[in-house]
């Protein structure tokens, strides 16, 4: 079974935001031979994270209005004490993305069915930027049979 190794780049735009990026990595799919199998979506940054959800605008901002009560950024985080840590100069006080992600998850694995993302109607693969704008960069393991 062969396992291909694809990459997404994503330059987010907002502190917080949230993205779909279902037709991205269903493009990398069609972009092999995988028939049926899975991908393996993975979220290489400590400052965000993945979810399977519903794409729709008016439950995101919902979804960004409880993570900023769960975790706000302007509340006093032991993290942010970055005079008491050895820390590169431009390191950010984001001690509330860290704590949104680790509530959320780094990974999903999604089974291909026919050459097409196994998701349910009304399913989307979301990528949360918690710490941003920034480049970010997430990996897609791509696994299966060519028939």
């Amino acid at each position: 079974m062969p396992i291909i190794n694809k990459f997404i780049e994503i330059q987010t735009s907002e502190s917080i935001n949230i993205y779909n990026i279902t037709p991205q990595i269903q493009d990398l799919i069609d972009s092999t031979a995988i028939k049926n199998g899975q991908v393996l979506v993975f979220s290489r940054h400590t400052t965000t994270a993945l979810a399977i959800n519903e794409n729709e605008e008016r439950l995101l901002e919902d979804v960004k209005v409880f993570l900023r009560k769960l975790a706000p950024e302007s509340a006093s985080y032991l993290h942010n004490d970055l005079h008491l840590r050895i820390v590169p100069p431009d390191e950010p006080m984001n001690a509330h993305s860290h704590l949104m992600a680790m509530i959320l998850s780094t990974s999903e694995v999604i089974p291909i069915v026919e050459g097409k993302l196994g998701l349910g109607t009304y399913q989307s693969v979301l990528f949360f930027e918690l710490d941003g704008p920034r480049k970010r960069t997430v990996s897609c393991q791509i696994s299966g049979d060519y028939s």
